[in-house]
Protein backbone atom coordinates (compact mmCIF):
# COMPACT_ATOMS: atom_id res chain seq x y z
CA UNK A 1 0.00 0.00 0.00
CA UNK A 2 3.06 1.90 1.13
CA UNK A 3 4.50 1.90 -2.84
CA UNK A 4 0.68 2.90 -4.76
CA UNK A 5 0.24 6.00 -2.35
CA UNK A 6 3.79 7.05 -3.47
CA UNK A 7 2.65 6.63 -7.07
CA UNK A 8 -0.35 8.43 -6.30
CA UNK A 9 1.66 11.21 -4.72
CA UNK A 10 3.78 11.50 -7.58
CA UNK A 11 0.64 11.35 -9.84
CA UNK A 12 -0.42 14.26 -7.58
CA UNK A 13 2.75 16.40 -8.44
CA UNK A 14 2.87 15.75 -12.47
CA UNK A 15 -0.78 16.79 -12.56
CA UNK A 16 -0.19 19.94 -10.78
CA UNK A 17 3.05 20.88 -12.87
CA UNK A 18 1.26 20.68 -16.05
CA UNK A 19 -1.28 22.19 -14.19
CA UNK A 20 1.29 25.01 -13.73
CA UNK A 21 2.04 24.93 -16.97
CA UNK A 22 -0.93 24.99 -18.68
CA UNK A 23 -1.59 28.21 -16.63
CA UNK A 24 1.17 29.50 -17.28
CA UNK A 25 1.00 29.24 -21.23
CA UNK A 26 -2.10 30.86 -21.27
CA UNK A 27 -1.24 34.04 -19.46
CA UNK A 28 2.56 33.95 -21.52
CA UNK A 29 0.61 34.01 -24.65
CA UNK A 30 -2.21 36.27 -24.20
CA UNK A 31 0.39 38.97 -22.93
CA UNK A 32 3.65 38.17 -25.06
CA UNK A 33 4.61 41.41 -27.57
CA UNK A 34 3.60 40.11 -30.79
CA UNK A 35 5.34 42.93 -32.46
CA UNK A 36 9.02 41.97 -30.96
CA UNK A 37 7.93 38.18 -31.61
CA UNK A 38 7.24 39.00 -35.35
CA UNK A 39 10.49 40.90 -35.37
CA UNK A 40 12.67 38.06 -33.86
CA UNK A 41 10.78 35.64 -36.39
CA UNK A 42 11.91 38.26 -39.29
CA UNK A 43 15.73 37.71 -37.83
CA UNK A 44 15.62 34.07 -38.49
CA UNK A 45 14.82 32.75 -35.11
CA UNK A 46 13.02 29.70 -35.65
CA UNK A 47 11.38 29.49 -32.20
CA UNK A 48 10.03 32.96 -32.45
CA UNK A 49 8.74 31.72 -35.69
CA UNK A 50 7.01 28.96 -34.02
CA UNK A 51 5.53 30.85 -31.01
CA UNK A 52 3.90 33.16 -33.17
CA UNK A 53 2.58 30.40 -35.41
CA UNK A 54 1.17 29.15 -32.15
CA UNK A 55 -0.35 32.36 -30.66
CA UNK A 56 -1.94 33.49 -34.40
CA UNK A 57 -3.76 30.32 -34.31
CA UNK A 58 -5.49 31.73 -30.56
CA UNK A 59 -8.52 29.74 -30.64
CA UNK A 60 -6.99 26.17 -31.35
CA UNK A 61 -4.11 27.16 -28.80
CA UNK A 62 -6.52 28.34 -26.18
CA UNK A 63 -8.77 25.35 -26.48
CA UNK A 64 -5.83 22.99 -26.28
CA UNK A 65 -4.56 25.15 -23.02
CA UNK A 66 -8.60 24.26 -21.41
CA UNK A 67 -8.57 20.86 -22.47
CA UNK A 68 -5.25 20.16 -20.67
CA UNK A 69 -5.62 22.05 -17.68
CA UNK A 70 -8.98 20.58 -17.06
CA UNK A 71 -7.76 17.10 -17.41
CA UNK A 72 -4.68 17.28 -15.37
CA UNK A 73 -6.70 19.72 -12.47
CA UNK A 74 -9.70 16.34 -12.74
CA UNK A 75 -7.19 13.55 -12.03
CA UNK A 76 -5.24 15.28 -9.61
CA UNK A 77 -8.47 15.95 -7.35
CA UNK A 78 -9.53 12.22 -8.32
CA UNK A 79 -5.93 11.04 -7.44
CA UNK A 80 -5.84 13.21 -4.11
CA UNK A 81 -9.55 11.71 -3.02
CA UNK A 82 -8.08 7.98 -3.73
CA UNK A 83 -4.84 9.13 -1.59
CA UNK A 84 -7.34 10.93 1.56
CA UNK A 85 -9.80 8.24 1.44
CA UNK A 86 -7.46 5.56 1.83
CA UNK A 87 -5.91 7.29 4.68
CA UNK A 88 -8.25 8.99 6.65
CA UNK A 89 -11.40 7.36 5.35
CA UNK A 90 -14.83 9.36 4.41
CA UNK A 91 -13.53 12.37 6.00
CA UNK A 92 -10.45 12.31 3.63
CA UNK A 93 -12.85 13.73 0.68
CA UNK A 94 -13.27 16.75 2.69
CA UNK A 95 -9.75 17.92 3.32
CA UNK A 96 -8.68 16.11 -0.15
CA UNK A 97 -10.90 19.10 -1.46
CA UNK A 98 -9.42 21.57 0.59
CA UNK A 99 -5.97 20.97 0.22
CA UNK A 100 -5.89 20.21 -3.16
CA UNK A 101 -7.98 23.77 -4.08
CA UNK A 102 -4.99 25.35 -1.37
CA UNK A 103 -2.67 23.27 -3.89
CA UNK A 104 -4.10 24.24 -7.27
CA UNK A 105 -4.51 27.80 -6.62
CA UNK A 106 -0.92 28.55 -5.53
CA UNK A 107 1.68 26.01 -7.36
CA UNK A 108 -1.19 25.19 -10.41
CA UNK A 109 -2.81 28.98 -10.94
CA UNK A 110 -1.18 32.43 -9.23
CA UNK A 111 2.70 31.28 -9.23
CA UNK A 112 3.06 30.13 -12.60
CA UNK A 113 0.69 33.11 -13.99
CA UNK A 114 2.06 35.54 -12.16
CA UNK A 115 5.76 34.43 -13.20
CA UNK A 116 4.71 34.37 -17.13
CA UNK A 117 3.22 37.70 -17.01
CA UNK A 118 6.26 38.79 -15.87
CA UNK A 119 8.34 36.86 -18.51
CA UNK A 120 5.78 36.20 -21.03
CA UNK A 121 8.18 35.83 -24.53
CA UNK A 122 10.46 34.12 -22.56
CA UNK A 123 7.66 31.42 -21.26
CA UNK A 124 6.56 31.18 -24.51
CA UNK A 125 9.56 30.11 -26.22
CA UNK A 126 9.66 27.04 -24.07
CA UNK A 127 6.06 26.27 -23.77
CA UNK A 128 5.44 26.89 -28.27
CA UNK A 129 6.99 22.84 -28.48
CA UNK A 130 4.85 21.09 -26.50
CA UNK A 131 2.26 23.31 -26.96
CA UNK A 132 2.35 22.58 -30.70
CA UNK A 133 2.58 19.02 -30.53
CA UNK A 134 -0.64 18.71 -27.96
CA UNK A 135 -2.55 21.37 -30.38
CA UNK A 136 -1.65 18.19 -33.31
CA UNK A 137 -3.08 15.67 -31.28
CA UNK A 138 -6.10 16.97 -30.09
CA UNK A 139 -7.15 18.40 -33.14
CA UNK A 140 -10.24 16.61 -33.14
CA UNK A 141 -11.79 17.79 -30.25
CA UNK A 142 -10.88 21.01 -31.25
CA UNK A 143 -12.43 20.66 -34.74
CA UNK A 144 -15.51 20.16 -32.80
CA UNK A 145 -15.21 23.03 -30.28
CA UNK A 146 -14.67 25.18 -33.14
CA UNK A 147 -17.82 23.75 -35.03
CA UNK A 148 -19.31 24.83 -31.46
CA UNK A 149 -17.98 28.23 -31.10
CA UNK A 150 -19.55 28.82 -34.92
CA UNK A 151 -22.86 28.15 -33.90
CA UNK A 152 -22.61 29.84 -30.84
CA UNK A 153 -21.45 33.11 -33.31
CA UNK A 154 -24.55 32.37 -35.28
CA UNK A 155 -26.42 32.31 -32.77
CA UNK A 156 -25.32 35.52 -30.55
CA UNK A 157 -24.27 37.42 -33.89
CA UNK A 158 -22.10 40.78 -33.03
CA UNK A 159 -20.34 43.12 -35.19
CA UNK A 160 -16.88 44.09 -33.85
CA UNK A 161 -14.25 46.11 -35.09
CA UNK A 162 -11.01 45.44 -33.92
CA UNK A 163 -9.68 47.82 -36.01
CA UNK A 164 -6.75 49.76 -34.07
CA UNK A 165 -7.96 53.43 -33.11
CA UNK A 166 -5.26 56.11 -32.77
CA UNK A 167 -6.08 56.83 -29.50
CA UNK A 168 -4.84 52.75 -28.95
CA UNK A 169 -1.82 53.66 -30.86
CA UNK A 170 -1.14 56.53 -28.78
CA UNK A 171 -1.39 54.51 -25.36
CA UNK A 172 0.47 51.90 -26.75
CA UNK A 173 3.55 54.87 -27.76
CA UNK A 174 3.24 55.96 -23.92
CA UNK A 175 3.82 52.84 -22.65
CA UNK A 176 6.42 51.74 -24.78
CA UNK A 177 8.09 55.41 -23.29
CA UNK A 178 6.99 54.70 -20.07
CA UNK A 179 8.38 51.53 -20.27
CA UNK A 180 12.12 52.84 -21.58
CA UNK A 181 11.46 51.01 -24.84
CA UNK A 182 11.38 54.30 -26.83
CA UNK A 183 12.77 57.92 -25.32
CA UNK A 184 10.55 61.16 -25.08
CA UNK A 185 11.86 62.68 -28.77
CA UNK A 186 10.98 59.01 -30.39
CA UNK A 187 7.76 59.11 -28.65
CA UNK A 188 7.18 62.02 -29.22
CA UNK A 189 7.84 61.86 -33.19
CA UNK A 190 5.68 58.51 -33.44
CA UNK A 191 2.34 60.87 -31.80
CA UNK A 192 3.03 63.72 -34.64
CA UNK A 193 3.43 60.92 -37.31
CA UNK A 194 0.04 59.32 -36.05
CA UNK A 195 -1.50 62.79 -35.81
CA UNK A 196 -0.51 63.68 -39.20
CA UNK A 197 -3.00 62.95 -41.47
CA UNK A 198 -5.70 64.86 -39.44
CA UNK A 199 -4.37 68.00 -39.85
CA UNK A 200 -5.61 70.36 -42.78
CA UNK A 201 -3.81 73.00 -44.31
CA UNK A 202 -5.63 75.72 -42.34
CA UNK A 203 -3.86 74.01 -39.00
CA UNK A 204 -0.32 75.32 -40.04
CA UNK A 205 -0.63 78.45 -42.75
CA UNK A 206 0.98 81.53 -42.63
CA UNK A 207 -2.12 83.87 -41.97
CA UNK A 208 -2.73 86.47 -44.91
CA UNK A 209 -1.51 89.12 -42.28
CA UNK A 210 1.37 87.95 -41.94
CA UNK A 211 2.22 87.47 -45.48
CA UNK A 212 5.49 88.23 -47.01
CA UNK A 213 5.01 89.31 -50.64
CA UNK A 214 6.01 91.40 -53.71
CA UNK A 215 4.16 93.65 -55.97
CA UNK A 216 4.56 92.59 -59.82
CA UNK A 217 5.27 96.88 -59.96
CA UNK A 218 7.74 96.76 -57.82
CA UNK A 219 11.05 97.95 -59.39
CA UNK A 220 13.53 95.02 -59.62
CA UNK A 221 16.49 96.38 -58.55
CA UNK A 222 14.49 96.94 -54.99
CA UNK A 223 13.42 93.28 -54.76
CA UNK A 224 16.56 93.02 -53.34
CA UNK A 225 15.63 95.18 -50.15
CA UNK A 226 12.47 92.80 -49.24
CA UNK A 227 15.12 89.54 -49.25
CA UNK A 228 17.61 90.85 -47.35
CA UNK A 229 15.30 92.48 -44.78
CA UNK A 230 13.49 89.58 -44.32
CA UNK A 231 14.40 85.33 -43.90
CA UNK A 232 12.74 84.18 -46.46
CA UNK A 233 13.94 82.58 -49.70
CA UNK A 234 11.07 82.80 -51.74
CA UNK A 235 8.77 85.24 -51.62
CA UNK A 236 4.96 85.45 -53.40
CA UNK A 237 4.67 87.74 -55.78
CA UNK A 238 1.00 89.30 -56.23
CA UNK A 239 -0.89 92.20 -58.62
CA UNK A 240 -2.58 95.03 -56.93
CA UNK A 241 -3.39 93.63 -53.74
CA UNK A 242 -2.06 90.06 -51.50
CA UNK A 243 -5.49 88.66 -52.38
CA UNK A 244 -4.57 87.96 -56.13
CA UNK A 245 -0.91 86.70 -56.25
CA UNK A 246 0.14 85.38 -59.15
CA UNK A 247 3.05 83.55 -58.76
CA UNK A 248 6.55 83.30 -56.57
CA UNK A 249 10.24 84.02 -56.86
CA UNK A 250 12.98 82.14 -55.53
CA UNK A 251 15.74 84.17 -54.03
CA UNK A 252 18.33 82.53 -55.91
CA UNK A 253 16.97 83.17 -58.64
CA UNK A 254 16.57 86.96 -58.23
CA UNK A 255 20.15 87.10 -57.45
CA UNK A 256 20.97 85.27 -60.59
CA UNK A 257 18.90 87.08 -62.86
CA UNK A 258 19.79 90.59 -61.18
CA UNK A 259 23.48 89.52 -61.80
CA UNK A 260 22.33 88.81 -65.44
CA UNK A 261 21.03 91.99 -66.18
CA UNK A 262 17.50 90.79 -66.24
CA UNK A 263 14.91 93.53 -65.17
CA UNK A 264 11.52 92.27 -65.29
CA UNK A 265 10.61 90.11 -62.56
CA UNK A 266 8.16 88.02 -64.55
CA UNK A 267 11.23 86.10 -65.89
CA UNK A 268 12.00 84.65 -62.77
CA UNK A 269 8.52 84.21 -61.60
CA UNK A 270 7.71 81.05 -61.41
CA UNK A 271 4.15 79.09 -60.63
CA UNK A 272 2.36 78.71 -57.31
CA UNK A 273 -0.15 75.87 -56.28
CA UNK A 274 -3.38 77.13 -54.60
CA UNK A 275 -5.51 74.81 -52.24
CA UNK A 276 -8.38 75.07 -50.27
CA UNK A 277 -7.70 75.16 -46.46
CA UNK A 278 -9.31 71.96 -45.74
CA UNK A 279 -6.96 69.68 -47.78
CA UNK A 280 -5.36 67.71 -45.32
CA UNK A 281 -1.40 68.40 -45.34
CA UNK A 282 -0.49 64.62 -45.79
CA UNK A 283 -2.19 65.10 -49.37
CA UNK A 284 -0.50 68.39 -50.14
CA UNK A 285 3.09 67.07 -49.21
CA UNK A 286 2.58 64.61 -51.99
CA UNK A 287 1.03 67.10 -54.23
CA UNK A 288 4.07 69.67 -53.71
CA UNK A 289 6.56 66.60 -54.31
CA UNK A 290 4.86 65.76 -57.23
CA UNK A 291 5.16 69.70 -58.33
CA UNK A 292 8.34 70.13 -57.56
CA UNK A 293 7.03 73.17 -55.61
CA UNK A 294 7.49 74.35 -52.27
CA UNK A 295 4.96 77.02 -51.05
CA UNK A 296 0.93 76.52 -51.87
CA UNK A 297 -1.34 79.91 -51.34
CA UNK A 298 -4.27 78.68 -49.46
CA UNK A 299 -7.40 80.70 -50.77
CA UNK A 300 -10.99 81.29 -49.13
CA UNK A 301 -14.51 80.93 -50.54
CA UNK A 302 -14.31 83.87 -52.16
CA UNK A 303 -10.81 83.63 -54.15
CA UNK A 304 -9.12 85.90 -51.24
CA UNK A 305 -5.94 84.93 -50.05
CA UNK A 306 -5.88 83.04 -46.37
CA UNK A 307 -2.55 82.43 -45.83
CA UNK A 308 0.26 80.02 -47.35
CA UNK A 309 1.88 76.67 -46.27
CA UNK A 310 5.33 75.85 -47.19
CA UNK A 311 7.00 72.37 -47.81
CA UNK A 312 8.95 73.47 -44.27
CA UNK A 313 5.58 73.57 -42.39
CA UNK A 314 4.73 70.50 -43.27
CA UNK A 315 7.42 68.99 -42.50
CA UNK A 316 8.03 70.74 -39.15
CA UNK A 317 4.73 69.12 -37.92
CA UNK A 318 6.16 65.86 -38.12
CA UNK A 319 9.57 66.80 -36.61
CA UNK A 320 9.20 69.76 -34.81
CA UNK A 321 10.75 73.61 -35.43
CA UNK A 322 13.25 73.68 -37.93
CA UNK A 323 15.64 76.94 -37.50
CA UNK A 324 18.21 77.91 -39.33
CA UNK A 325 21.10 80.05 -38.85
CA UNK A 326 19.15 83.13 -40.58
CA UNK A 327 15.81 82.43 -38.46
CA UNK A 328 15.26 84.26 -35.92
CA UNK A 329 14.02 81.69 -32.84
CA UNK A 330 10.91 82.85 -31.56
CA UNK A 331 10.15 82.00 -27.37
CA UNK A 332 6.58 81.65 -27.38
CA UNK A 333 6.35 80.95 -24.19
CA UNK A 334 8.52 82.78 -22.24
CA UNK A 335 9.00 82.09 -18.26
CA UNK A 336 8.97 85.80 -16.11
CA UNK A 337 8.56 84.87 -12.93
CA UNK A 338 7.34 81.89 -11.03
CA UNK A 339 3.76 82.53 -11.94
CA UNK A 340 3.93 85.18 -14.81
CA UNK A 341 4.25 84.29 -18.40
CA UNK A 342 4.89 85.92 -21.70
CA UNK A 343 2.35 83.93 -24.59
CA UNK A 344 3.02 85.02 -28.54
CA UNK A 345 -0.21 85.45 -29.89
CA UNK A 346 0.98 83.61 -33.34
CA UNK A 347 1.56 80.85 -30.83
CA UNK A 348 -0.44 77.06 -31.49
CA UNK A 349 -3.92 77.49 -29.08
CA UNK A 350 -3.04 73.57 -29.02
CA UNK A 351 0.59 73.95 -28.22
CA UNK A 352 -0.60 76.72 -25.26
CA UNK A 353 -3.12 74.26 -24.24
CA UNK A 354 -0.72 71.47 -23.97
CA UNK A 355 2.64 73.96 -22.25
CA UNK A 356 -0.09 75.09 -19.22
CA UNK A 357 -2.45 72.01 -19.14
CA UNK A 358 -5.76 74.08 -20.27
CA UNK A 359 -7.81 71.03 -21.21
CA UNK A 360 -9.29 70.46 -24.52
CA UNK A 361 -8.03 73.24 -27.17
CA UNK A 362 -10.70 71.85 -29.44
CA UNK A 363 -13.20 73.28 -28.04
CA UNK A 364 -12.45 76.42 -30.09
CA UNK A 365 -12.32 77.30 -33.53
CA UNK A 366 -9.31 79.39 -33.22
CA UNK A 367 -6.01 77.90 -34.35
CA UNK A 368 -4.02 80.25 -32.71
CA UNK A 369 -3.24 82.04 -29.38
CA UNK A 370 -4.23 85.61 -30.86
CA UNK A 371 -7.32 83.86 -32.28
CA UNK A 372 -8.77 82.37 -28.86
CA UNK A 373 -7.80 85.57 -27.17
CA UNK A 374 -10.03 87.27 -29.90
CA UNK A 375 -12.99 84.77 -29.48
CA UNK A 376 -13.07 85.10 -25.57
CA UNK A 377 -13.03 88.82 -25.31
CA UNK A 378 -15.84 88.92 -28.25
CA UNK A 379 -14.10 91.82 -30.08
CA UNK A 380 -10.49 92.71 -31.34
CA UNK A 381 -8.33 92.58 -28.27
CA UNK A 382 -6.80 95.87 -27.36
CA UNK A 383 -3.69 96.53 -24.98
CA UNK A 384 -5.40 96.32 -21.15
CA UNK A 385 -8.39 93.83 -21.92
CA UNK A 386 -8.15 91.11 -19.73
CA UNK A 387 -10.16 87.49 -18.63
CA UNK A 388 -10.05 84.87 -16.60
CA UNK A 389 -9.51 81.06 -18.31
CA UNK A 390 -9.30 77.97 -15.71
CA UNK A 391 -7.76 80.46 -12.80
CA UNK A 392 -5.47 81.96 -14.86
CA UNK A 393 -5.53 85.68 -15.10
CA UNK A 394 -4.38 87.08 -18.83
CA UNK A 395 -3.88 89.92 -19.87
CA UNK A 396 -3.18 91.78 -23.29
CA UNK A 397 -0.28 93.47 -23.04
CA UNK A 398 0.81 93.92 -26.85
CA UNK A 399 -1.82 94.48 -29.70
CA UNK A 400 -1.91 95.97 -33.55
CA UNK A 401 -5.07 98.05 -34.10
CA UNK A 402 -5.84 94.51 -35.96
CA UNK A 403 -5.39 91.95 -33.29
CA UNK A 404 -3.42 90.85 -30.09
CA UNK A 405 0.51 90.13 -30.20
CA UNK A 406 1.35 89.87 -26.67
CA UNK A 407 -0.38 88.09 -23.93
CA UNK A 408 0.47 87.98 -20.12
CA UNK A 409 -0.54 84.84 -17.96
CA UNK A 410 -0.64 84.76 -14.21
CA UNK A 411 -1.02 81.35 -12.65
CA UNK A 412 -3.68 80.87 -10.19
CA UNK A 413 -2.49 81.78 -6.78
CA UNK A 414 -1.03 78.40 -4.55
CA UNK A 415 -3.54 77.74 -1.50
CA UNK A 416 -2.09 76.32 1.60
CA UNK A 417 -3.86 74.58 4.27
CA UNK A 418 -3.97 76.29 7.35
CA UNK A 419 -1.65 75.21 10.20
Amino acid sequence: MVGADFGIVIGIVICVLFSGYFSASETAFTTLNRIRMKTAAESGDSRAALTLAVSEDYDKMLSTILIGNNIVNIASASLSTILFTRMLGEAGVSLSTAVMTVVVLIFGEISPKSLAKEHPEAFARFSAPFLKLLMTILTPINFIFSQWKKLLSMVFKKKSDNRMTQEELKTIVDEAQNEGGIDEEKGELIRSAIEFDDLTADDILTPRVDIVGIDEECPFQEISDVFLNNTYSRLPVYSDSIDNIIGMVHEKDYFSAQKNGVTDIKQVMKKVLYISRTVKISDLLRTLQKSKSHMAIVVDEFGGTEGLVTMEDIIEELVGDIWDEHDVVIDYFKQVDDRTYLVNCSADLHDLFEEFDLGDSDDYESSSVGGWAMELLGKIPAVGDTFDFEGWHITVTKATTHHATQLTMVSPEETTEDE
